[in-house]
């Protein structure tokens, strides 16, 4: 007879074989059934929120590319400060310049129409009616630079290390609770709400990164660690790879000449360039120069005075050198000085309101810009989403549900910056300034503003990255001095300044909040209070307030496009009206510059400039600038 302990072990060894069995059983039912019902869904080649997506499923190429460009030569680029790290993962540090053209998302981003993607790693996209989840069956042709195949164990591992270990993302994918294999190579996400319409695309942007490289050793047999930053070359399976680099001064990419996806339809005719060089620099200055002597080829101009006064140089007019206006069909963003209210001092609206009062932008733009810009006057500026004169309509009714909890003047009065035609009106602004300080009790004493209870005085510290801005803060500065507030600049460079953006450690910073046509999720990151906290969120400006939290809901939410429009204008009015921030000014075109070699097609992208993806390098017009020295 067997011992007892014998007979135990075969039978609990036999009751772990049948229970095995049994969860292998049960997860290949579940994944039959998961396939099954992605099976019955309508499979779909592009996602859109605004319309039908313009192009077929049987699409050669975009319109705005020329599917014959020729793939040669090379571009060189400027880029500012500096860069210490490779990983994308975190969001944390200097990341390089350009390094998104290692990788591939599962859908490419549609560059003339607004809210519109395409498949690019995926084959397919599919999701039930009520939106609680979506799936993506990856292609079989989808490959890193090391010849391995891309998995949907790469698209788990990047979303669940993206969600780890970067803040903002972890945010943004939220209502993502599950990432789970459905199929041989499909992969399904699911949500923890129904009914959000974006959700479907927002997966769509993923960027997917390799789980067997970071999973590995590097050279020196060292595990990679994806939350440590490092500048060693990463794989990837994008158009280029890392070729050359300088650590923190330079940065060169070469062409994949077998990248999988050169053929698939959203990427013929893009990414043309054999090689894309960025050389740092620390001054704009001295980079504008370097773009001037001919050691840069590419410039986009973002300062207004140099596009009036700096191209005057000889290469210019030869030309050899051209400008170019490019009008894009696209929401502008509300750059603004924006006010922290985590600042005792910028709690009270009232204070927040002056310092819109106290800014003379009709000045500024004939005065530092040219005449070269427009006000911003919204949120979503150029948009249909652009709040205007009083609320009607469904408009009205969201902000009836929420009229406890924003300023009484949303509801009767049309918001208006002020304008300062003359010296006269601007007086009279900075007069309703003083009296706005006055009522929120800052008291003018001996000349200068203090709090009518503690003695403090009204200080403001200007934290600013580019010496650029000096030039349009400083007369700012003298405007608020005349109302008694002690203004300065601090000026740090960029690693300096991206700490303190995180954490958060400013009185007033020059932010811009970039929208799409379509906006959704990435609200609560913007304006939401459970990101006001968060460390490196979109929430600069600290704001905390229940009415904007529900409006934010009943965009993410909302089930057709004039619903969607209108939660969208309730917000932009209830921001508006809270005085968050001081609006500045946008340029209605892009200004860019560039050395005669190149190539760009008939019809450019009506939502992006897209310069490295959709150019190309023109060898007849190169030769010819060099045989003139160019």
């Amino acid at each position: 007879m067997a011992p007892r302990t014998s007979i135990r072990s075969r039978v609990a060894a036999t009751c772990l074989l049948l229970f095995t069995s049994i969860v292998m059983i049960q997860s290949r039912t579940k994944l039959a059934k998961a396939s099954e019902t992605s099976a019955s869904q309508p499979h779909h080649h592009a996602l859109s929120l605004i319309g039908v997506p313009k192009y077929a499923a049987d699409f050669k190429h975009f319109d705005y590319v020329n599917p014959n460009a020729p793939k040669d030569g090379r571009v060189r680029l400027g880029a500012n400060g500096s860069y210490d790290t490779l990983n994308i993962f975190t969001g944390k540090g200097d990341t390089a310049s350009g390094i998104g053209l290692l990788y591939d998302s599962l859908m490419e981003r549609s560059l003339d129409q607004p809210s519109t993607a395409y498949c690019q790693l995926c084959e397919w996209v599919s999701y039930p009616k009520d939106f609680s989840s979506v799936t993506f069956k990856l292609r079989d042709e989808a490959k890193w630079h090391d010849g391995k195949p891309v998995s949907v164990e790469d698209v788990i591992y990047s979303f669940k290390t993206f969600t780890t270990l970067n803040p903002r993302l972890k945010f943004y994918y939220k209502n993502v609770v599950k990432a789970q294999k459905t199929g041989p190579r499909e992969v399904t996400f699911t949500f923890n709400v129904k009914g959000n319409r974006e959700l479907p695309q927002i997966m769509g942007e993923l960027t997917v990164l390799p789980k067997h490289y970071w999973n590995d050793t590097d050279a020196h047999f060292v595990k990679r660690d994806p939350a440590k930053s490092t500048l060693v070359p990463p794989l990837g399976s994008g158009p280029y790879k890392i070729s050359k680099m300088t650590r923190g001064a330079s940065m060169t990419y070469t062409r994949v000449k077998d990248y999988w996806g050169k053929n698939i339809s959203c990427n013929v005719g893009r990414y043309n360039f054999n090689e894309i060089s960025y050389t740092y620099f620390r001054d704009s200055t001295v980079a504008l120069e370097a773009f001037k002597s001919g050691l840069l080829d590419y410039r986009a101009e973002t300062s207004s005075k140099n596009w009036a006064t700096a191209y005057n140089f000889p290469a210019f007019t030869k030309k050899m050198v051209k400008k170019q206006n490019i009008k894009l069909k696209t929401s502008q963003p509300m750059q603004a000085f924006v006010m922290n209210t985590r600042r005792s001092r910028f709690i009270d609206p009232l204070v927040r309101r002056a310092f819109t009062l106290a800014f003379d932008f009709e000045w500024a733009n004939k005065n530092l810009f040219y005449g070269q810009y427009k006000r911003v006057s919204s949120y979503f500026e150029n948009t249909e989403l652009a709040s205007s004169g009083v609320p009607s309509g469904r408009e009205l009714e969201i902000l009836s549900e929420v009229k406890a909890d924003v300023p009484p003047e949303v509801f009767t009065t049309p918001y208006k910056l002020p304008v300062n035609k003359s010296l006269r009106d601007f007086r009279k602004n900075l007069h309703k300034a003083s009296k706005l300080l006055d009522k929120a009790g800052w008291k003018i004493k001996n000349g200068v503003r203090v709090n009518a209870k503690t003695g403090e005085p009204l200080k403001v510290e200007f934290l600013l990255v580019q010496s650029a801005f000096e030039r349009i803060v400083m007369p700012y500065i003298n405007s608020l001095k005349k109302l008694g507030i002690m203004a300065s600049i601090r000026q740090v460079d960029t690693s300096e300044y991206i700490r303190r953006h995180r954490k958060f450690d400013f009185d007033v910073i020059i932010g811009t909040f970039s929208q799409s046509q379509s906006p959704g999720n990435e609200q609560r990151s913007f304006w939401s209070s459970a990101a006001a906290d968060k460390e490196g969120s979109r929430n600069t400006i600290g704001i905390k307030n229940k009415a904007i939290d529900k409006l934010i809901d009943k965009i993410i939410f909302a089930k057709t496009r004039p619903e969607l429009v209108a939660a969208t204008r309730a917000l932009d009015r209830v921001l508006l009206w809270n005085h968050y921030l001081v609006p500045q000014w946008y340029a209605p075109h892009e200004r860019i510059a560039y050395w005669d070699k190149f190539g760009q097609p008939k019809t450019l992208p009506t939502q992006d400039v897209s310069f490295l993806a959709v150019w190309w390098y023109n060898k007849k017009s190169a030769d010819a600038l060099e045989k003139t020295g160019g």
